[in-house]
């Protein structure tokens, strides 16, 4: 027997309130006596992180364990769907429902399957075994039941940390055979997932900015060396005033980066004394830094990557001219990343029960003065960190919104930023100025949040089955690739159908 699972309407991703409908196919060589045909969509959030030995200073006193580096293993299902393709209610019906086995001729027989996709995740206070088992070449690791769940949106695929942390969906078909010396048969069908961004708010005047003051240092020409006719001389200050600038970063309040979309960034840069200067650009850096908070029970580590929008040496753009007056401001061309989208492999910001992802926009602005074929030799590069929020650019359909907007701001507690958590300081430079950012955009840290197993369903996943799916272009999203773990049962090999004899 053969068991494969085909999609009627494969995408590049879904997301939420896409109907996932295809076909449980099974390939019957002799007849085969079955019990049911169950198939189930998965999301599957995963960490796994090393225990310090004992005497190191990173393990704190809520440590478990013994004097050996061990490995503490989470896993939360934030997604739980299961259907019966076989036997159906007619079926049972006919035979009645005390019958526990049915046998399948030889050939090919299908079976449809329909999920919808909610909005929320579902994360249970419990696990099956097969869940938390976990096998690492010779090693057998089972992870323990967690008891940190939030109810939040879904997050998106996530890969990029073999090993140590992942969030996979997947749909799972399993085959079950009565006998108990008989193996049910598997097949599995990984997803890929993107979900819809959140409300926005409406739009407005208002920045949020990042700010950094720099004073160049007065300009010292060369001494002469002496020769025969003259005397050395030395040098000394010369009668121009160096300029005192401000560098100022900014993007729209509150501060969000969409997915595919050029950066609404702008670039400021002003004169803050009187200097008939001309102020050059050098080089521009823009780069977006995504920080992974993983968490395994006791253990938590931070995880850092980087995306370079745009990177640009030996320019020689002038800012402004001599005249410019002080607090003018002068703004660097927006044509040298308004072309550049932002990534696609970029996952947007999450918050989920053991693994959260954050941003900031890291601006690099490298200037000197001087005046046209007489540049100063001083460069100096600030730097200017921002914290933002990526969305998906998958907007909410207008009936969710509406409805959304008639129930008021409570309606954002499930679905939209995180609401009532606390602001993690941001690793920027004290010297910087105050940053005007709203709660939604800042860098969180979620509380802990027990949901009960029969939690109901949030009032946008109750609304969500009468809504149609997303109506509108699909943008791209693609995650790294991972190999499987050896001697990883769930990826390599437990679920597939192949085998070596029918």
């Amino acid at each position: 027997m053969a068991v494969h699972i085909q999609l009627d309407r494969p995408h590049a991703y879904f997301t939420n309130l896409d109907i996932i409908t295809g076909r449980v196919i099974l390939s019957i060589f002799s007849e085969e006596t079955i019990s049911a045909i169950n198939v189930k969509l998965e999301c599957e959030s995963r960490t796994r992180l090393a225990m310090p030995p004992r005497g190191d200073p990173r393990r704190g006193p809520g440590y478990r364990g013994g004097d050996r580096a061990q490995n503490e293993l989470e896993v939360h299902k934030l997604l739980y769907k299961v259907q019966t393709v076989f036997p159906s209610a007619e079926l049972l019906q006919q035979q009645g429902s005390e019958k526990s086995s049915f046998t399948l001729r030889a050939g090919s027989h299908e079976y449809p399957f329909q999920f919808k996709i909610p909005f929320n995740n579902s994360c249970s206070s419990t696990n099956s075994m097969l869940t938390n088992l976990h096998v690492s070449g010779v090693r057998m690791e089972m992870a323990r039941d967690s008891n940190r769940h939030v109810k939040k949106p879904l997050p998106p695929t996530l890969s990029g940390f073999p090993g140590e942390a992942e969030i996979q969906y997947f749909l799972k078909a399993t085959v079950q055979r009565p006998a108990f010396y008989k193996e049910n048969f598997r097949a599995r069908s990984a997803l890929n997932f993107l979900p819809i961004e959140p409300p926005r708010v409406a739009p407005n005047q208002r920045e949020s900015y990042a700010r950094r003051n720099h004073q160049f240092a007065p300009f010292v020409p060369l001494p002469q060396k002496q020769n025969i006719l003259r005397k050395q001389s030395t040098g000394s200050i010369s009668g121009t005033i160096s300029p005192k600038i401000s560098i100022d970063g900014r993007l729209p309040d509150p501060a969000v980066i969409t997915l595919n979309e050029p950066l609404p960034l702008r670039v400021l840069v002003k004169k803050l004394n009187e200097t008939t200067e001309i102020i050059f650009l050098k080089l521009l850096q823009v780069e977006l830094i995504g920080y992974t908070q993983i968490r395994a029970h006791e253990l938590q580590r931070k995880e850092t990557s980087s995306w370079v929008i745009v990177s640009l040496a030996n320019l020689t753009i002038p800012l402004g001219n001599s005249n410019t007056p002080i607090n003018k401001d002068m703004e660097i061309d927006k044509k040298l990343w308004s072309t550049i989208p932002l990534p696609n492999s970029v996952p947007p910001s999450f918050d989920t029960c053991n693994l959260t992802r954050s941003y900031e926009l890291e601006i690099r602005v490298g200037l000197s003065y001087g005046s046209p074929g007489s540049m100063k030799p001083e460069l100096t590069v600030q730097s200017l960190r921002m914290p933002t929020q990526v969305y998906s650019g998958i907007t909410p359909p207008p009936a969710l919104l509406a409805e959304l907007a008639k129930r008021g701001g409570p309606s954002t507690a499930t679905f939209g930023p995180p609401q009532g958590t606390t602001t993690r300081p941001s690793p920027v430079s004290s010297s910087l100025q105050p940053v005007s950012f709203s709660p939604s955009s800042a860098n969180l840290t979620p509380p802990s949040i027990d949901v009960p197993e029969d939690a109901p369903p949030s009032y946008e996943d109750a609304l969500a089955e009468e809504l149609a799916p997303v109506d509108g272009p699909r943008r791209d999203y693609q995650q790294p690739l991972t190999a499987p773990l050896v001697g990883d049962t769930k990826r390599a090999g437990l679920f597939s159908s192949e085998r070596l004899f029918p």
